[in-house]
Protein backbone atom coordinates (compact mmCIF):
# COMPACT_ATOMS: atom_id res chain seq x y z
CA UNK A 1 0.00 0.00 0.00
CA UNK A 2 2.91 2.16 -0.36
CA UNK A 3 2.42 3.27 -3.98
CA UNK A 4 -0.23 6.15 -4.39
CA UNK A 5 -1.51 4.33 -7.36
CA UNK A 6 -2.13 1.09 -4.75
CA UNK A 7 -3.97 3.85 -2.20
CA UNK A 8 -5.82 5.44 -4.94
CA UNK A 9 -7.31 2.05 -5.89
CA UNK A 10 -8.03 0.95 -2.45
CA UNK A 11 -9.73 4.00 -1.56
CA UNK A 12 -12.13 4.52 -4.73
CA UNK A 13 -12.93 0.74 -4.13
CA UNK A 14 -13.35 1.16 -0.46
CA UNK A 15 -15.57 4.46 -0.77
CA UNK A 16 -17.70 2.72 -4.02
CA UNK A 17 -18.55 -0.16 -1.30
CA UNK A 18 -19.61 2.12 1.27
CA UNK A 19 -21.73 3.64 -0.92
CA UNK A 20 -23.24 0.51 -2.89
CA UNK A 21 -23.95 -1.35 0.74
CA UNK A 22 -26.08 2.01 1.61
CA UNK A 23 -27.25 1.86 -1.76
CA UNK A 24 -28.35 -1.90 -1.33
CA UNK A 25 -29.93 -1.56 2.26
CA UNK A 26 -31.85 1.39 1.20
CA UNK A 27 -33.18 -0.14 -1.88
CA UNK A 28 -33.81 -3.78 0.07
CA UNK A 29 -36.01 -1.19 2.67
CA UNK A 30 -38.01 1.00 0.34
CA UNK A 31 -38.98 -2.53 -2.18
CA UNK A 32 -39.63 -4.08 1.24
CA UNK A 33 -41.68 -1.31 2.38
CA UNK A 34 -43.62 -1.13 -1.15
CA UNK A 35 -44.43 -5.29 -1.06
CA UNK A 36 -45.53 -4.51 2.15
CA UNK A 37 -47.88 -1.54 1.36
CA UNK A 38 -49.09 -4.00 -1.86
CA UNK A 39 -49.97 -6.88 0.60
CA UNK A 40 -51.75 -4.54 2.80
CA UNK A 41 -53.57 -2.95 -0.04
CA UNK A 42 -54.54 -6.55 -1.23
CA UNK A 43 -55.67 -7.57 2.02
CA UNK A 44 -57.38 -5.10 2.84
CA UNK A 45 -59.67 -4.86 -0.15
CA UNK A 46 -60.19 -8.92 -0.03
CA UNK A 47 -61.50 -7.95 3.91
CA UNK A 48 -63.78 -5.11 2.71
CA UNK A 49 -65.35 -7.23 -0.06
CA UNK A 50 -66.00 -9.67 2.60
CA UNK A 51 -67.35 -7.15 5.16
CA UNK A 52 -69.56 -5.29 2.13
CA UNK A 53 -71.36 -9.38 1.56
CA UNK A 54 -72.12 -9.20 5.90
CA UNK A 55 -72.96 -5.64 5.43
CA UNK A 56 -75.71 -6.32 3.17
CA UNK A 57 -77.26 -9.20 4.92
CA UNK A 58 -75.65 -12.08 2.93
CA UNK A 59 -76.04 -15.34 5.01
CA UNK A 60 -72.08 -16.27 6.51
CA UNK A 61 -72.66 -19.89 5.00
CA UNK A 62 -73.08 -18.08 1.79
CA UNK A 63 -70.20 -15.71 2.00
CA UNK A 64 -68.33 -15.96 -1.19
CA UNK A 65 -64.78 -16.12 0.35
CA UNK A 66 -61.33 -16.46 -2.05
CA UNK A 67 -59.27 -19.54 -1.91
CA UNK A 68 -56.90 -19.65 1.06
CA UNK A 69 -54.27 -20.59 -0.72
CA UNK A 70 -54.55 -16.81 -1.78
CA UNK A 71 -56.33 -14.93 0.77
CA UNK A 72 -57.29 -16.78 3.66
CA UNK A 73 -60.72 -15.32 5.48
CA UNK A 74 -61.93 -15.56 9.02
CA UNK A 75 -64.58 -13.89 10.22
CA UNK A 76 -65.49 -14.23 14.09
CA UNK A 77 -67.67 -11.89 16.09
CA UNK A 78 -67.00 -9.72 19.55
CA UNK A 79 -67.08 -12.96 21.45
CA UNK A 80 -64.33 -14.92 19.56
CA UNK A 81 -67.44 -17.47 17.68
CA UNK A 82 -65.62 -18.53 14.19
CA UNK A 83 -68.40 -17.52 12.10
CA UNK A 84 -66.99 -18.18 8.52
CA UNK A 85 -63.81 -19.59 7.46
CA UNK A 86 -61.72 -19.75 4.50
CA UNK A 87 -61.44 -23.76 3.24
CA UNK A 88 -58.70 -25.74 4.75
CA UNK A 89 -57.43 -22.71 6.80
CA UNK A 90 -56.51 -24.19 9.92
CA UNK A 91 -54.88 -22.08 12.22
CA UNK A 92 -54.18 -18.01 12.93
CA UNK A 93 -51.63 -17.04 14.45
CA UNK A 94 -51.75 -19.79 16.99
CA UNK A 95 -55.30 -20.05 17.09
CA UNK A 96 -57.13 -23.06 15.96
CA UNK A 97 -59.82 -22.20 13.42
CA UNK A 98 -63.09 -24.44 14.35
CA UNK A 99 -66.21 -23.14 13.49
CA UNK A 100 -68.99 -22.27 16.42
CA UNK A 101 -66.17 -22.12 18.78
CA UNK A 102 -67.34 -21.66 22.40
CA UNK A 103 -67.69 -17.81 23.66
CA UNK A 104 -64.08 -17.11 25.32
CA UNK A 105 -61.88 -19.65 24.04
CA UNK A 106 -61.28 -17.86 20.25
CA UNK A 107 -59.17 -15.16 19.00
CA UNK A 108 -60.84 -12.57 21.54
CA UNK A 109 -62.02 -12.89 25.03
CA UNK A 110 -64.64 -10.80 27.83
CA UNK A 111 -61.23 -8.92 28.92
CA UNK A 112 -60.36 -7.61 25.61
CA UNK A 113 -60.59 -3.62 25.62
CA UNK A 114 -62.13 -2.38 22.60
CA UNK A 115 -63.01 1.44 22.90
CA UNK A 116 -63.44 1.93 19.31
CA UNK A 117 -67.27 2.28 18.26
CA UNK A 118 -69.25 -0.45 16.59
CA UNK A 119 -70.06 0.60 13.04
CA UNK A 120 -73.90 0.94 12.73
CA UNK A 121 -76.27 -1.89 11.12
CA UNK A 122 -75.29 -2.90 7.52
CA UNK A 123 -71.95 -0.51 7.24
CA UNK A 124 -68.45 -1.42 6.85
CA UNK A 125 -66.11 0.19 9.44
CA UNK A 126 -63.70 3.21 7.94
CA UNK A 127 -60.79 1.99 9.79
CA UNK A 128 -58.46 -0.99 9.12
CA UNK A 129 -55.99 -2.22 11.41
CA UNK A 130 -52.99 -4.43 9.85
CA UNK A 131 -50.34 -6.53 11.28
CA UNK A 132 -48.04 -9.67 10.87
CA UNK A 133 -48.95 -13.18 11.48
CA UNK A 134 -49.13 -16.88 10.43
CA UNK A 135 -51.60 -18.66 9.81
CA UNK A 136 -51.60 -23.03 9.14
CA UNK A 137 -53.64 -23.59 5.39
CA UNK A 138 -53.79 -27.35 4.43
CA UNK A 139 -51.32 -28.33 6.75
CA UNK A 140 -48.74 -26.17 5.51
CA UNK A 141 -47.75 -22.93 7.67
CA UNK A 142 -46.68 -19.60 6.22
CA UNK A 143 -46.28 -15.94 7.00
CA UNK A 144 -49.07 -13.19 5.96
CA UNK A 145 -50.05 -9.61 6.21
CA UNK A 146 -53.17 -9.12 7.80
CA UNK A 147 -55.88 -6.76 7.83
CA UNK A 148 -58.98 -6.52 10.39
CA UNK A 149 -62.17 -4.74 8.93
CA UNK A 150 -65.22 -4.17 11.21
CA UNK A 151 -68.58 -4.41 10.57
CA UNK A 152 -72.12 -5.03 11.51
CA UNK A 153 -75.06 -7.14 9.28
CA UNK A 154 -78.85 -6.62 9.51
CA UNK A 155 -78.98 -7.91 12.63
CA UNK A 156 -77.07 -5.63 14.23
CA UNK A 157 -73.78 -8.18 14.97
CA UNK A 158 -70.39 -6.64 14.81
CA UNK A 159 -67.99 -9.02 13.42
CA UNK A 160 -64.67 -9.06 12.41
CA UNK A 161 -63.55 -9.83 8.81
CA UNK A 162 -59.72 -11.07 8.56
CA UNK A 163 -58.15 -11.63 5.44
CA UNK A 164 -54.54 -12.09 4.68
CA UNK A 165 -52.09 -11.86 1.72
CA UNK A 166 -49.31 -14.48 2.15
CA UNK A 167 -45.74 -13.12 2.54
CA UNK A 168 -43.72 -15.62 0.24
CA UNK A 169 -43.50 -13.94 -2.97
CA UNK A 170 -42.62 -10.99 -1.29
CA UNK A 171 -39.79 -12.18 0.70
CA UNK A 172 -38.61 -14.47 -2.43
CA UNK A 173 -38.55 -11.28 -4.49
CA UNK A 174 -36.63 -9.27 -1.56
CA UNK A 175 -34.34 -12.76 -1.28
CA UNK A 176 -33.81 -12.59 -5.06
CA UNK A 177 -32.53 -8.92 -4.96
CA UNK A 178 -30.56 -9.32 -2.06
CA UNK A 179 -28.70 -12.41 -3.84
CA UNK A 180 -28.22 -10.20 -6.82
CA UNK A 181 -26.67 -7.91 -4.81
CA UNK A 182 -24.36 -10.10 -3.10
CA UNK A 183 -23.24 -11.38 -6.32
CA UNK A 184 -23.18 -7.78 -8.00
CA UNK A 185 -21.09 -6.19 -5.40
CA UNK A 186 -17.77 -8.25 -5.48
CA UNK A 187 -17.82 -8.29 -9.36
CA UNK A 188 -18.61 -4.04 -9.53
CA UNK A 189 -16.29 -3.49 -6.74
CA UNK A 190 -13.79 -5.70 -8.94
CA UNK A 191 -14.47 -3.69 -12.00
CA UNK A 192 -14.17 -0.24 -9.89
CA UNK A 193 -10.46 -1.62 -8.33
CA UNK A 194 -9.60 -2.52 -11.73
CA UNK A 195 -10.72 0.97 -13.52
CA UNK A 196 -9.15 2.54 -10.74
CA UNK A 197 -5.89 1.26 -10.78
CA UNK A 198 -5.81 1.93 -15.27
CA UNK A 199 -6.69 4.98 -15.17
CA UNK A 200 -4.41 6.08 -11.88
CA UNK A 201 -1.55 4.06 -13.95
CA UNK A 202 -2.20 6.39 -16.90
CA UNK A 203 -2.40 9.20 -15.41
CA UNK A 204 0.97 9.02 -12.89
CA UNK A 205 2.62 7.31 -15.80
CA UNK A 206 3.97 10.88 -16.73
CA UNK A 207 4.68 11.50 -13.02
CA UNK A 208 7.15 8.80 -13.05
CA UNK A 209 8.81 9.97 -16.00
CA UNK A 210 9.56 13.45 -14.31
CA UNK A 211 10.80 11.43 -11.38
CA UNK A 212 13.16 9.31 -13.95
CA UNK A 213 14.37 12.70 -15.63
CA UNK A 214 14.94 14.47 -12.30
CA UNK A 215 16.94 11.18 -11.12
CA UNK A 216 18.88 11.09 -13.87
CA UNK A 217 19.82 14.85 -14.00
CA UNK A 218 20.90 14.46 -9.91
CA UNK A 219 23.53 11.83 -11.16
CA UNK A 220 25.18 13.56 -14.02
CA UNK A 221 24.34 16.54 -12.58
CA UNK A 222 23.52 18.04 -15.83
CA UNK A 223 21.01 21.32 -15.53
CA UNK A 224 21.06 21.79 -19.52
CA UNK A 225 18.40 18.70 -19.41
CA UNK A 226 14.06 19.19 -19.09
CA UNK A 227 11.62 16.77 -17.30
CA UNK A 228 9.16 15.68 -20.53
CA UNK A 229 6.18 17.89 -20.25
CA UNK A 230 2.96 15.74 -21.25
CA UNK A 231 0.48 17.43 -23.59
CA UNK A 232 -2.42 17.72 -21.30
CA UNK A 233 -3.50 20.87 -19.34
CA UNK A 234 -3.75 18.94 -16.13
CA UNK A 235 -1.73 19.26 -13.01
CA UNK A 236 0.44 17.43 -13.80
CA UNK A 237 1.41 19.05 -16.84
CA UNK A 238 1.43 21.80 -14.63
CA UNK A 239 4.12 20.23 -12.62
CA UNK A 240 6.02 19.73 -15.41
CA UNK A 241 6.27 23.13 -16.33
CA UNK A 242 6.77 24.24 -13.15
CA UNK A 243 9.69 21.59 -12.86
CA UNK A 244 11.38 22.79 -15.72
CA UNK A 245 11.16 26.70 -14.81
CA UNK A 246 12.89 25.19 -11.32
CA UNK A 247 15.64 23.91 -13.75
CA UNK A 248 16.36 26.62 -15.52
CA UNK A 249 16.70 29.01 -12.41
CA UNK A 250 18.67 26.47 -11.25
CA UNK A 251 21.10 26.44 -14.19
CA UNK A 252 21.10 30.31 -14.49
CA UNK A 253 21.75 30.16 -10.85
CA UNK A 254 25.10 27.20 -10.90
CA UNK A 255 26.28 29.38 -14.38
CA UNK A 256 26.43 32.51 -12.72
CA UNK A 257 28.19 31.09 -9.76
CA UNK A 258 30.38 29.52 -11.67
CA UNK A 259 31.04 33.00 -13.76
CA UNK A 260 31.32 34.84 -10.68
CA UNK A 261 34.17 32.41 -9.46
CA UNK A 262 36.09 32.46 -12.43
CA UNK A 263 35.78 36.39 -12.49
CA UNK A 264 36.84 36.95 -8.95
CA UNK A 265 39.47 34.14 -8.98
CA UNK A 266 40.51 36.95 -12.02
CA UNK A 267 40.03 40.27 -10.35
CA UNK A 268 42.08 38.41 -7.42
CA UNK A 269 44.70 37.24 -9.78
CA UNK A 270 45.91 40.95 -10.39
CA UNK A 271 46.61 42.26 -7.04
CA UNK A 272 47.83 39.23 -5.42
CA UNK A 273 50.79 38.78 -8.20
CA UNK A 274 51.60 42.41 -8.02
CA UNK A 275 51.87 42.50 -4.39
CA UNK A 276 53.69 39.49 -4.57
CA UNK A 277 56.00 40.89 -7.41
CA UNK A 278 57.05 43.81 -4.91
CA UNK A 279 57.67 41.61 -1.93
CA UNK A 280 59.79 39.65 -3.97
CA UNK A 281 62.07 42.67 -5.68
CA UNK A 282 61.60 43.88 -1.77
CA UNK A 283 63.37 40.90 -0.57
CA UNK A 284 65.76 41.48 -3.13
CA UNK A 285 66.55 44.63 -3.21
CA UNK A 286 65.15 46.53 0.16
CA UNK A 287 66.14 49.86 -1.73
CA UNK A 288 63.54 49.12 -4.57
CA UNK A 289 60.62 48.71 -2.46
CA UNK A 290 57.65 50.75 -3.44
CA UNK A 291 55.44 50.96 -0.05
CA UNK A 292 52.73 52.95 -1.23
CA UNK A 293 51.77 50.89 -4.52
CA UNK A 294 52.15 47.89 -1.97
CA UNK A 295 49.63 49.49 0.44
CA UNK A 296 47.22 50.58 -2.56
CA UNK A 297 47.30 46.73 -3.71
CA UNK A 298 46.41 45.52 -0.39
CA UNK A 299 43.65 48.37 -0.28
CA UNK A 300 42.23 47.08 -3.13
CA UNK A 301 42.64 43.94 -2.59
CA UNK A 302 40.93 44.14 0.86
CA UNK A 303 37.95 46.05 -0.78
CA UNK A 304 37.61 42.95 -3.57
CA UNK A 305 37.32 40.78 -0.73
CA UNK A 306 34.69 42.73 1.12
CA UNK A 307 32.95 43.04 -2.05
CA UNK A 308 32.88 39.32 -2.43
CA UNK A 309 32.04 38.50 0.97
CA UNK A 310 29.02 40.67 0.33
CA UNK A 311 27.58 39.10 -2.71
CA UNK A 312 28.06 35.88 -1.46
CA UNK A 313 25.73 36.98 1.72
CA UNK A 314 23.21 38.83 -0.66
CA UNK A 315 23.05 35.31 -3.13
CA UNK A 316 22.46 33.42 0.53
CA UNK A 317 19.42 35.47 0.56
CA UNK A 318 20.66 37.33 3.69
CA UNK A 319 17.50 39.93 4.37
CA UNK A 320 18.22 43.71 5.34
CA UNK A 321 17.19 44.54 9.29
CA UNK A 322 13.69 45.81 9.07
CA UNK A 323 14.48 49.27 10.84
CA UNK A 324 13.49 52.82 10.03
CA UNK A 325 16.09 54.66 8.36
CA UNK A 326 15.72 58.25 7.45
CA UNK A 327 16.97 58.60 3.55
CA UNK A 328 17.47 62.10 3.85
CA UNK A 329 19.44 62.28 6.86
CA UNK A 330 21.46 59.12 5.95
CA UNK A 331 22.42 61.20 2.56
CA UNK A 332 23.69 64.38 4.43
CA UNK A 333 25.53 62.28 7.04
CA UNK A 334 27.26 60.24 4.17
CA UNK A 335 28.18 63.17 1.89
CA UNK A 336 29.64 65.17 4.79
CA UNK A 337 32.18 62.27 5.08
CA UNK A 338 33.50 62.65 1.57
CA UNK A 339 35.97 65.27 2.28
CA UNK A 340 38.46 63.76 0.03
CA UNK A 341 36.80 63.18 -3.63
CA UNK A 342 37.83 64.62 -6.51
CA UNK A 343 35.02 66.87 -6.61
CA UNK A 344 32.66 68.22 -4.75
CA UNK A 345 29.34 67.01 -4.25
CA UNK A 346 26.44 69.09 -4.57
CA UNK A 347 23.37 68.19 -2.31
CA UNK A 348 19.96 69.80 -3.71
CA UNK A 349 16.66 68.74 -1.64
CA UNK A 350 17.51 66.28 1.54
CA UNK A 351 14.14 65.86 3.35
CA UNK A 352 13.48 63.45 5.78
CA UNK A 353 11.88 60.46 4.24
CA UNK A 354 11.73 56.92 5.89
CA UNK A 355 11.94 53.67 4.86
CA UNK A 356 12.54 50.26 6.20
CA UNK A 357 15.92 48.11 5.65
CA UNK A 358 19.56 48.15 6.99
CA UNK A 359 21.13 51.47 7.26
CA UNK A 360 24.34 49.98 6.49
CA UNK A 361 23.05 48.40 3.15
CA UNK A 362 21.81 51.58 2.01
CA UNK A 363 24.64 53.59 2.88
CA UNK A 364 26.64 51.51 0.23
CA UNK A 365 23.93 51.87 -1.78
CA UNK A 366 24.51 55.67 -1.90
CA UNK A 367 28.72 55.00 -1.40
CA UNK A 368 28.86 52.94 -4.42
CA UNK A 369 26.63 55.26 -6.64
CA UNK A 370 28.89 58.40 -5.75
CA UNK A 371 31.74 56.94 -6.36
CA UNK A 372 30.55 56.00 -9.85
CA UNK A 373 29.64 59.52 -10.40
CA UNK A 374 32.89 60.79 -9.56
CA UNK A 375 34.62 58.23 -12.21
CA UNK A 376 32.84 59.49 -15.27
CA UNK A 377 32.24 63.27 -13.86
CA UNK A 378 33.61 66.64 -15.46
CA UNK A 379 33.00 69.21 -13.03
CA UNK A 380 30.30 67.81 -10.74
CA UNK A 381 28.06 65.36 -9.41
CA UNK A 382 24.69 66.35 -7.44
CA UNK A 383 22.51 63.81 -5.11
CA UNK A 384 19.17 65.01 -3.87
CA UNK A 385 16.42 63.16 -2.62
CA UNK A 386 12.67 63.31 -2.68
CA UNK A 387 9.04 61.56 -1.92
CA UNK A 388 7.04 60.21 -5.19
CA UNK A 389 4.25 58.46 -4.06
CA UNK A 390 4.61 55.38 -2.45
CA UNK A 391 7.96 56.08 -2.60
CA UNK A 392 11.50 57.75 -1.47
CA UNK A 393 13.38 58.28 -4.26
CA UNK A 394 17.01 58.88 -4.29
CA UNK A 395 18.94 60.47 -7.65
CA UNK A 396 22.71 60.26 -8.12
CA UNK A 397 23.49 62.71 -10.74
CA UNK A 398 27.42 63.85 -12.53
CA UNK A 399 27.89 65.95 -15.81
CA UNK A 400 30.04 63.07 -17.65
CA UNK A 401 29.21 61.60 -20.83
CA UNK A 402 26.19 59.63 -19.65
CA UNK A 403 25.65 55.89 -20.50
CA UNK A 404 24.23 54.56 -23.96
CA UNK A 405 20.69 52.95 -24.21
CA UNK A 406 21.91 49.77 -25.09
CA UNK A 407 24.52 49.62 -21.99
CA UNK A 408 22.22 50.95 -19.18
CA UNK A 409 21.01 47.37 -17.68
CA UNK A 410 24.50 45.62 -18.90
CA UNK A 411 26.30 47.65 -16.50
CA UNK A 412 24.78 46.51 -13.67
CA UNK A 413 26.07 42.59 -14.21
CA UNK A 414 28.54 41.72 -12.30
CA UNK A 415 32.89 42.17 -13.07
CA UNK A 416 31.10 44.20 -16.17
CA UNK A 417 33.30 47.39 -17.02
CA UNK A 418 32.30 49.94 -19.89
CA UNK A 419 35.03 50.83 -22.74
CA UNK A 420 36.26 53.54 -20.69
CA UNK A 421 36.60 52.38 -17.68
CA UNK A 422 38.70 48.92 -18.47
CA UNK A 423 41.33 50.12 -16.36
CA UNK A 424 41.03 48.45 -12.93
CA UNK A 425 42.59 51.74 -10.88
CA UNK A 426 40.33 53.63 -12.46
CA UNK A 427 37.15 51.58 -13.41
CA UNK A 428 36.94 48.83 -10.19
CA UNK A 429 36.52 45.71 -10.39
CA UNK A 430 33.29 45.91 -11.52
CA UNK A 431 30.83 45.08 -8.67
CA UNK A 432 29.67 48.58 -7.19
CA UNK A 433 26.74 49.01 -9.52
CA UNK A 434 25.96 45.22 -9.45
CA UNK A 435 26.19 45.49 -5.49
CA UNK A 436 23.75 48.94 -5.64
CA UNK A 437 21.19 46.84 -7.37
CA UNK A 438 21.45 43.71 -5.59
CA UNK A 439 20.59 45.63 -2.13
CA UNK A 440 17.78 47.80 -3.85
CA UNK A 441 16.11 44.53 -4.72
CA UNK A 442 16.27 42.93 -1.58
CA UNK A 443 14.73 46.42 0.02
CA UNK A 444 12.51 45.81 -2.15
CA UNK A 445 12.97 48.92 -4.78
CA UNK A 446 14.25 49.31 -7.75
CA UNK A 447 17.53 51.14 -9.47
CA UNK A 448 17.92 51.85 -12.75
CA UNK A 449 19.89 54.28 -15.00
CA UNK A 450 17.89 57.37 -16.08
CA UNK A 451 18.38 60.08 -18.95
CA UNK A 452 21.74 60.90 -19.18
CA UNK A 453 24.12 59.61 -16.24
CA UNK A 454 21.36 59.97 -13.83
CA UNK A 455 20.61 56.90 -11.55
CA UNK A 456 17.77 56.58 -9.22
CA UNK A 457 17.01 54.63 -6.84
CA UNK A 458 13.17 54.11 -5.36
CA UNK A 459 12.80 52.61 -2.23
CA UNK A 460 8.98 51.75 -0.86
CA UNK A 461 8.07 54.34 2.19
CA UNK A 462 7.99 52.99 5.57
CA UNK A 463 4.22 52.12 7.09
CA UNK A 464 3.63 54.94 9.23
CA UNK A 465 5.52 57.25 5.96
CA UNK A 466 2.39 55.76 3.73
CA UNK A 467 -0.58 55.99 6.03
Amino acid sequence: MGSVRARATAGATAVVALALVGVGIAVLIVLRGNLVSQADLHAEVTAREVASEIATGTAYKDLDLPDADEHPVLVDDERGRVLAAGEDLQEVDGYKVTRGTPPGSGRHTDDDDDDSEAPRPGEVDDDVDSSDGTAVVDGKRADYRWAEVDATDTRDRTVTVMAGTPLGAEEKTIGSVRNAMLVGLPLLLLVVGGVTWLVTRRALRPVEGIRAEMAAITASTDLSRRVPEPATRDEIARLARTTNETLAALESSVERQRAFIADASHELRSPIASLRTQLEVAEAHPELLDLPGAVEDTVRLQHLAADLLLLARLDAGERPKDTQVDLGALAREELSQRVADRLPVRSGELPSVAVSGSRSQLSRILGNLVDNAQRHARTQVSVDVRRNGGWAVLRVDDDGPGVAAEDRERIFERFVRLDDARSRDEGGAGLGLAIARDIAERHGGTLEVREGAAFELRLPLAAHERD
